[in-house]
């Protein structure tokens, strides 16, 4: 076995491992954290297919700014675990029977992409354009359903998102910026008129008795 098949099989256990992880850690911060691992471990098998620029992609936008991102949303969220578990298995039905018809359709727009036979061939003319242009043309052409179905989940990965930071909480402080566009004066200032005090003169100290005064 050759050393590159090698380390392809390494980092894709590795890759497997920590995709598992994601989905069953209990803690957010963890899923996170494995969810970092299996980006490293994805760019390093683009990395071995000489796939440099999504690597490199993959690395500096992904795992140095969205999930540092997402590690300090989970921070700051302090989201109960406990009861986001309630109703689980209630739901569990409907949530499975929606995961597959969503990877069932994924397979159909996939699945033809995999087919090596027709894959191109890297001719005189394709380098010259270079491996970011290549695969700026094979995205947009090719594989414009898959791109799609990426920014229909990245959509749906920011409602969710925004769904959770909109939750009512006992702690948190928000404003309704209606309510701020539609207050008058007399909703934050009430004039009252209140007649003026004086007050008395202090009295002299009373002596002590056997004092002279």
């Amino acid at each position: 076995m050759q050393t590159i098949t090698a380390l392809f099989y390494v980092f894709s256990a590795i890759l497997l491992f920590a995709s598992f992880r994601v989905i069953t850690a209990r803690s957010p911060v963890y899923a996170a954290l494995f969810l970092v691992l299996a980006f490293f471990s994805a760019a390093c098998i683009w990395m071995m297919l000489h796939a440099e620029f999504l690597a490199i992609a993959l690395v500096l936008v992904y795992v140095g700014a969205v999930m540092v991102l997402f590690l300090f949303v989970v921070m700051m969220l302090d989201i109960n675990t406990d009861a986001l578990r309630e109703g689980f298995w209630k739901h569990f039905p409907v949530a499975l029977l929606v995961g597959v018809l969503i990877v069932l359709e994924m397979a159909l727009v996939l699945m033809p992409g995999f087919d090596v036979r027709s894959a191109p061939v890297a001719d005189a003319a394709a380098l010259k354009l270079g491996n970011t242009k290549m695969l700026g043309i094979e995205m947009y052409t090719k594989y414009l359903y898959p791109l799609q179905i990426a920014a229909v989940l990245l959509l749906v990965a920011i409602i969710a998102a925004i769904a959770l930071t909109l939750r009512r909480r006992k702690d948190s402080k928000y404003l309704d910026a209606s309510q701020q566009v539609r207050v008058k004066k007399a909703d934050r200032m009430r004039i009252v008129k209140l007649p003026p005090t004086i007050e008395p003169p202090p009295q002299p100290a009373a002596a002590a008795p056997g004092e002279q005064k």
